[in-house]
């Protein structure tokens, strides 16, 4: 018995149970296994497609909801107000009218328009929302007398006397850093015809599709086909905004689908007519330098120089004709590409039945009506919008500037600016001509203000007004010469020390130093004049004599009277001062001559008048400051002598451009090598500060009087100067004195009528007086006569 055959007594009886086996498994084919791979990936798809949805989709809401655009801040100049009897030609309204975009027209019938028949204008002005009233639009006829408006109708109101304010020049922006620039517009105050050129020309289906069409892919890519290029695009309106807003300028598959998804879930978050706006207000249409033209609101004005509401048919159509490509067909530097494009538009709204067929072939013959030049940007007037961002960096962050849309109301008179602008440039040129100078070396400065209080109404910062660059009305620091002696004078007076019939010693000074050196002042003709009466060392501009009267006041309260005047730098305390070895910008120079324009009253300069957000409510007020910082006796008497300056003395050339009996007030300046050329001087309503000198601070070869004085007198005489008669104080009293101080009567030989304070009134007679005291005296002339001085 074998091995295998032995019976084992430790297994028990029974049957053997058969041996189990694992079941096959089943076999996987390829294409079931292919089939599992999609399912797979098409969840891992689904899944990364559904977690890149909900980003676009907080992306959409994170940057579409709220505040859609970093908005700039406009920037505006004051408005004109017109009113019977003002001083105003006829060609200077017209100019106004221009600059804000009124259209002439045969009949003035539509708002923004006007007619001018000679001295008679009929206006049909736009109203504007001021902070104290909105002024409604009118219809306004304005008649003229030679310089004067003499009448102001409405011509819907019986009763109408006026006055009427024009709305106010927009006259430059604060920028964000990308320097795109918008004006928002609401889509019920849009033009239905614009809104219905757009969908024609970009969009059929616009209402009908959820964000792409199919059918508009389609009709694109056919017609591209049949003209062999592209003449049609397949985007929807919905998608371009997409493009424009959230995404970037890249052309690539990829970008494509993102622009699809996005316009998809944008109509499913907005409806129709809020995303319209938000494509008329973010579509590229133009670019003007740096600044990029964003939405139709800026578009209109851009092109037109109107508002958008204001435009006919040809001028929306040429808009909604730049959509395409404001570059390729920019009007103004492809007239026939632009006009071409724009008569497809008006074709394709007869085509749709928006226009008649005769009403399109009308206005395909009209002109393209854009303006030769775009308006000014960033600013028409670079010095002044210079003076008010300094004034608003001092209450505003940079960042609130450039993206709130925040509404500027400024001081800027755009008569009196023009007026300062051309009257510089025409005398710069003159004098470089004159004097054989290369064109162009002559630089200048013009600051104007109004002497009631104290706003800055033009600032010219070069002799090329339009450039952004040195800005020299605010930062040329030039020493001042005479322009300080007022404030010598001045100090003086308000010691009661001095009168202005107290004789000065006009003779040589020397003053040593610590270190050794001397100061040894010496006359504009370099003679000595003995003993002058004190107002006629200002009137003359003696140096010996102020020197002399400085250093008897001290240097010190000379120096305390020019910061009461309003000067802020710091001055030294070195004799040289009192001759103007003192370096001030013109709108400085500006600021100290407005306390004694205002009577001793200290009014900071002021550019703005108000800041309002973008819907309209106020923020910031400018109010007037005043303070008193000199007596009104001293200030009464310093004007007096300044009037004598301009009557008799250095500035007696004022009177060759407006009369005498104005009794203007003012100082000419001159520095050491006829370096630099001043005038500052002020009448009964505007104070004006002019500079002459070169970059190089090499000789300008100029006086004051030979260069400054010219540009004042002429900006004065265009402007229309009021008499300056200041408000004699109380403690005033005019009385007769001889050259030698002495108490005199009209009679007398060489005898002037000064004021004083009474208890400084001369007291020794003049031998003339006394030889006529028996003599009875007509109290009543004498009056008459000190009140004509």
């Amino acid at each position: 018995m074998t091995p295998r055959s032995r019976k084992d007594p430790r297994r028990r009886a029974g049957p053997t149970r058969p041996t189990r086996r694992s079941p096959p498994k089943p076999r996987i084919t390829p294409k079931a296994r292919y089939f599992g791979t999609l399912v797979k990936v098409g969840l891992a798809l689904t899944v990364a497609l559904s977690g890149y949805l909900i980003y676009l989709n907080a992306l959409i809401l994170s940057k579409f909801e709220g505040k859609r655009w970093a908005l700039p801040a406009h920037v505006y100049a004051r408005p004109l107000e017109l009113y019977p009897g003002m001083r105003l030609e006829p060609r200077e309204l017209e100019d106004e009218l221009r600059a804000l975009g009124y259209r002439f027209a045969t009949h003035a019938a539509e708002t923004g328009q006007y007619h001018r028949d000679g001295l008679s204008f009929e206006i049909r002005t736009r109203g504007f929302p001021y902070v104290d009233g909105t002024e409604p639009p009118r219809n306004l006829r304005v008649r003229f007398q030679p310089g004067r408006l003499s009448t102001l109708d409405d011509l819907k109101l019986d009763d109408f006397v006026g006055p009427v304010r024009l709305e106010p020049m927009q006259i430059g922006g604060i920028y964000p850093a990308h320097h795109e620039d918008r004006v928002l517009v609401q889509i019920d105050t849009v033009p239905t015809l614009l809104i219905q050129a757009l969908i024609a020309m970009e969009d059929k289906e616009f209402y009908n599709h959820n964000g792409i069409s199919l059918r508009g892919i389609a009709r694109a890519l056919w017609a591209n086909v049949r003209a062999g290029g592209v003449v049609q695009g397949g985007s929807t309106l919905t998608q371009q905004l997409v493009k424009n807003y959230f995404l970037s300028s890249e052309r690539s598959l990829w970008r494509k689908v993102r622009e699809a998804l996005m316009a998809v879930l944008l109509e499913v978050h907005y409806d129709k007519a809020d995303l319209l706006e938000a494509y008329l207000n973010e579509v590229h249409l133009g670019q003007d330098g740096s600044r990029a033209i964003h939405g139709f609101g800026l578009a209109s004005h851009f092109y037109f120089g109107q508002r958008l509401t204001e435009l006919r048919a040809p001028e929306l159509a040429l808009l909604a004709a730049l959509v395409r490509g404001p570059s390729y067909y920019n009007p103004r530097r492809h007239p026939e590409r632009a006009q071409g494009r724009r008569n497809r538009v008006l074709d394709e709204l007869a085509a749709q039945g928006v226009l008649s067929a005769s009403a399109a072939q009308h206005w395909r013959q009209a002109p393209l009506g854009v303006t030769e030049h775009p308006p000014g940007a960033p600013s028409p007037y670079p010095a002044f919008m210079d003076l008010v961002r300094r004034q608003l960096q001092r209450d505003y962050r940079e960042e609130d500037l450039t993206s709130e849309g925040l509404q500027i109301f400024t001081t800027l008179n755009p008569r009196a600016q023009r007026i300062a602008e051309d009257r510089l440039t025409q005398q710069l040129d003159a004098l470089e001509r004159d004097r054989g100078f290369p064109e162009g070396i002559l630089e200048g400065a013009v600051v104007i203000t109004s002497t009631e209080d104290g706003e800055v109404l033009a600032v010219v910062g070069g002799h090329d007004t339009r450039l952004a660059g040195f800005n020299r009305a605010l930062d040329a620091v030039r020493p001042i010469g005479s322009l300080i002696k007022p404030a010598v004078y001045l100090t003086a007076l308000a010691s009661g020390q001095y009168t202005l019939a107290t004789r000065l010693e006009d003779v040589p000074l020397r003053v040593g130093s610590k270190n050794g050196r001397v100061w040894e002042p010496q006359n504009y003709d370099n003679k000595s004049h003995g003993l002058v009466p004190l107002h006629v060392a200002l009137a003359q501009s003696y140096n010996l004599a102020t020197a002399r009267l400085g250093m008897s006041v001290g240097v010190p309260d000379v120096i305390d009277t020019l910061h009461r005047l309003g000067v802020e730098r710091t001055v030294p305390a070195y004799p040289a001062v009192l001759l103007g070895a003192i370096a001030l910008a013109p709108l400085e120079v500006a600021q100290m001559y407005q306390t004694l324009a205002a009577g001793g009253f200290r009014t900071p300069l002021r550019a703005i008048r108000d800041v309002f957000t973008a819907d309209g409510t106020p923020l910031k007020r400018y109010p007037l400051a005043v303070e008193q910082v000199v007596s009104p006796a001293a200030a009464f008497l310093i004007t007096s002598a300044l009037q004598e300056v301009v009557r008799s003395g250095t500035a007696r050339g004022v009177t060759h451009y407006i009369p005498e009996e104005l009794g203007p007030a003012g100082k000419t300046g001159t520095t050491d090598g006829l370096r630099d050329s001043w005038f500052a001087g002020f009448t009964g309503n505007y104070l004006a500060v002019a500079w002459i000198g070169r970059d190089d601070n090499r000789p300008a070869q100029l006086t004051g009087a030979q260069g400054a004085l010219t540009v004042w007198g002429a900006v004065m005489q265009t402007l229309g100067a009021d008499p300056l008669r200041p408000v004699q104080p109380p403690d005033i009293q005019y009385a007769w004195v001889d050259h030698q101080g002495r108490r005199a009567n009209a009679e007398c030989v060489g005898a002037v009528s000064l004021p004083f304070v009474h208890d400084t009134l001369p007291t020794e007679p003049a031998p003339c007086a006394a030889m006529r005291a028996d003599k009875p005296r007509d109290t009543l002339i004498d009056r008459v006569r000190e009140l004509f001085r």
